[in-house]
């Protein structure tokens, strides 16, 4: 980092520091961590939230590391991890503030922002094609596919070829075409030898130091390995989505805890009401297929969207075998009229397995066109349990851990916060649902709660925390900081938290009031559109029975 910005950043970094030493107090499953200077301007800076370390252990298998902020275009040298919720909508999994640009400083921020997740390694990263980053991730996350982001390739490679692309407007069509269109290596190899040969920069430096880094960006390296993109082209698009809208050019480092607060509840207020949609407004079912009504009751609605297109796209992908050893057949599927683009299904009838040339499941989680005509001519019937991961349903966060992926946390993590909170999570749900079936039982629901809310206060005064809990909370800091400790403070009086709690408690029946009328309503809605549905189903079955008489 510059002198001038790391001055204009230095006044700023004692205003960080004491607002995650508060929300630490608040909260001990808070963590954050200062990079070895004692005096806290040289280091570093990383900080994660208890909600976010819970949502990576649902949603940790792929993760976005953002250092778009890191750049002198910006004021504060901000970075995020980030991953992809049940819905498709960015996730938040920690922070830092890069004070020194460094291999050993990235490092350290991987190694810590690690630790803090319970050493879970995510299958997959995208990060910035930067070579500080590159040798971090290699040296801490060995295991976890690297991937470049393209949006930022495509940009370099826009000011690199400056002068081609203002004298050949039709060299970054078929560029891009090349990286995102090609859906095998050896159709990409021979499409780039001969855009290269068409616009004669076969000797061209930089395009030939993206060749040779083929294998971390272009797409068709990278379907065997999951991303979570929809489509090959839905992710070439900047890494800041999580902030964007909320850290620009003239965000100052004083300005950016606000920011940051504001983004995070932003993004939970979405997930809400995205959580809400896909359990409470109808889907539109387009087939009588049995398989598209389970997807519906399983997937959140935007995945559930996704599914029912390809489900959909069936009808004009027909299946052809073209083998059969016995235990493995193999079919061919191409839409009609694209007989030139056809895939190759490999189907085991005992194991009710298939795998796709396109490999869309490997790289999104979601099953293929391919795979579900093939599931249609051998009159596959529902979704066979291993190709709906759990990460994309409605449950994705009810119950054990996200695991589909990834190997099991290390035994020391067991029994601890993140187990109960799951515990305490469903239980609650479960209460949720019971105590709103009715005004009477609400009221009786209310009564307990508060009842349990002063209970759970007063143990709290009376029980400290755990030396299990704040090994977990803090990340075993003296393994982390060799030159530099975690800073905490005194947690509040009883007396401000009892107030507190009571404030929250009147919000919360308030709220609840509100939602309560508002339940009712929507109950009735829903009642009548039964009532609809069903005088339009006997409709259409009677028409059915006057066309056979």
């Amino acid at each position: 980092m510059s002198a001038t910005r790391h001055r204009a950043v230095g006044g700023g970094v004692n205003h960080v520091l004491d607002y995650l030493r508060r929300m630490q107090a608040e909260n001990p499953s808070f963590f954050y961590a200062i990079q070895g200077d004692n005096d806290h301007t040289g280091g570093s800076i990383f900080w994660v939230d208890a909600t976010s370390r819970m949502n990576y252990a649902y949603f940790g298998d792929t993760v976005v590391f953002d250092t778009t902020y890191r750049t002198n275009r910006y004021r504060v040298p901000f970075a995020s991890f980030s991953g992809l919720n049940h819905h498709g909508q960015p996730v938040l999994f920690g922070c830092a503030l890069i004070l020194n640009d460094s291999e050993a400083s990235f490092a350290w921020l991987f190694q810590t922002w690690l630790h803090a997740m319970s050493d879970r390694r995510p299958i997959s990263i995208t990060t910035d094609p930067d070579r500080l980053i590159q040798m971090a991730v290699t040296q801490v996350l060995p295991e976890t596919r690297l991937r470049f982001n393209r949006w930022s390739i495509f940009k370099e490679t826009q000011e690199k070829l400056a002068h081609i692309y203002q004298s050949q407007p039709t060299f970054e069509i078929e560029f891009k075409k090349c990286v995102n269109e090609t859906e095998t290596i050896n159709e990409f190899e021979s499409s780039w030898v001969s855009l290269l040969e068409r616009y004669f920069v076969m000797d061209n430096e930089w395009l030939q130091s993206m060749y040779n880094a083929r294998q971390e960006w272009v797409p068709a390296y990278m379907r065997d390995t999951f991303f979570g993109d929809f489509s090959i082209t839905e992710r070439n698009i900047g890494l800041n989505s999580f902030f964007e809208g909320f850290v620009n050019a003239s965000t100052t480092i004083q300005m950016l805890i606000k920011q940051y607060e504001k983004a995070v509840a932003s993004w939970h207020e979405k997930e809400l009401k995205s959580d809400y949609d896909s359990t409470n407004t109808s889907l539109v079912l387009k087939t009588p297929s049995p398989m598209e009504k389970q997807a519906a009751n399983l997937y959140t609605r935007r995945i559930f969207m996704k599914f029912q297109e390809e489900l959909v796209e069936t009808l004009a992908n027909p299946a052809t075998k073209i083998d059969d050893s016995g235990t493995v057949a193999t079919y061919r599927v191409a839409k009609f009229g694209e007989e030139h683009k056809a895939h190759t299904v490999n189907f085991t009838s005992f194991e009710m397995k298939a795998n796709c040339s396109c490999q869309m499941f490997e790289h999104s989680g979601i099953i293929c066109r391919h795979i579900l005509a093939v599931f249609r001519v051998k009159n596959v019937l529902t979704l066979p349990s291993q190709y709906v991961l759990k990460r994309w349903t409605r449950n994705a966060k009810i119950g054990d851990m996200q695991d589909e992926h990834a190997t099991e946390l290390p035994n020391n993590s067991r029994e601890s916060l993140t187990d109960r909170y799951n515990t305490l999570r469903q239980e609650a749900i479960k209460y949720v649902e019971e105590g709103a079936k009715s005004i009477h039982v609400y009221n009786v629901a209310m009564d307990a709660l508060q009842e349990a809310l002063k209970k759970v206060s007063s143990a709290k005064n009376q029980s400290p925390i755990s030396a299990e809990d704040g090994a977990l909370s803090n990340g075993r800091n003296q393994e982390l900081h060799a030159a530099g400790d975690i800073e905490t403070v005194a947690c509040q009086s009883a007396d401000e938290k009892e107030k507190k709690i009571r404030e929250l408690t009147t919000e919360l029946e308030s709220i609840n009031r509100r939602c309560e009328v508002y339940r009712a309503n929507l109950l009735a809605v829903l009642r009548d559109m039964e009532e609809q549905k069903l005088k339009l189903s006997v409709k259409v079955q009677n028409a059915r029975l006057n066309l056979r008489e």
